[in-house]
């Protein structure tokens, strides 16, 4: 607003609906870029134990790698935490368990940072320290995960509210955006596509404070913290 000469918010609203061009700028202004690595410690924690095997034995019973999509993944912290664990629990324990990771932001920027995957030590701090010290080299003040924990994970721009990545995902990772920060109308409607992109038994997780914005009957919520649910085997994909 100082940029434009505007006196206030409603010399802005006039503009905005006035101005399609400065929708978006003003939507560059309001990407969330906030993350770390293993947010949300508990949820990591059941999808190392019991979602990442699961999805392990049946894609190796279906001879295909394993899917997994990270939407709104800033600058990589989610789907790095995500191929870390798959290299350290699923394939000593299932040899042969393929993964592909698709990653997705609407921030070309985080995106950049993301495929750079060098990080301050305290978007760290939630990480075990054997994983730390395992999975991460040093180089001047940043840790850079390591190559082979890089493998697998494809980065994309994409904007969820109009697009999302082919084909079928064993879990979709839907965390602090859309059910977040989506009007109700577009929260169903993200939903219904996300769920037209699961697998039959696929796994669904969002945010530690948000739900869904209806309940679906084919989503069964798995644990206690009502951020992971599983769609029944009886659902049809598309």
């Amino acid at each position: 607003m100082a940029e434009l000469g505007l006196e206030g918010y409603a010399a802005y609203r006039q503009l905005l609906e006035t101005d399609p061009d400065e929708w978006r700028v003003l939507d560059e202004c309001c990407h969330i870029t906030i993350s770390r690595f293993f947010r949300d410690r508990d949820v990591f924690e059941r999808l190392r134990r019991s979602v990442l095997p699961d999805i392990a034995r049946r894609a190796i019973r279906e001879n295909r790698p394993a899917r997994i999509w990270s939407a709104g993944c800033a600058s990589g912290e989610e789907p790095y935490t995500l191929k870390i664990l798959w290299d350290l629990e699923a394939v000593p324990s299932l040899p042969g368990a393929a993964i592909m990771i698709v990653a997705t932001d609407i921030d070309r920027t985080m995106l950049e940072r993301a495929q750079i995957g060098c990080y301050h030590e305290h978007i760290l701090h939630d990480l075990p320290p054997h994983i730390a010290a395992q999975c991460f080299d040093r180089s001047g003040d940043h840790f850079c995960v390591r190559p082979q924990h890089r493998k697998d994970i494809t980065f994309l721009l994409q904007d969820l509210r109009v697009e999302m990545p082919s084909g079928l995902f064993d879990l979709v990772l839907n965390r602090y955006v859309a059910f977040t920060y989506f009007a109700p109308s577009l929260q169903r409607l993200v939903l219904e596509k996300t769920l037209e992109h699961l697998h039959p038994q696929g796994y669904l997780v969002i945010g530690k404070h948000e739900r869904l914005p209806e309940e679906r009957p084919q989503l069964a919520s798995i644990g206690s913290t009502g951020q992971i649910f599983q769609l029944s085997p009886a659902t049809q994909s598309h």
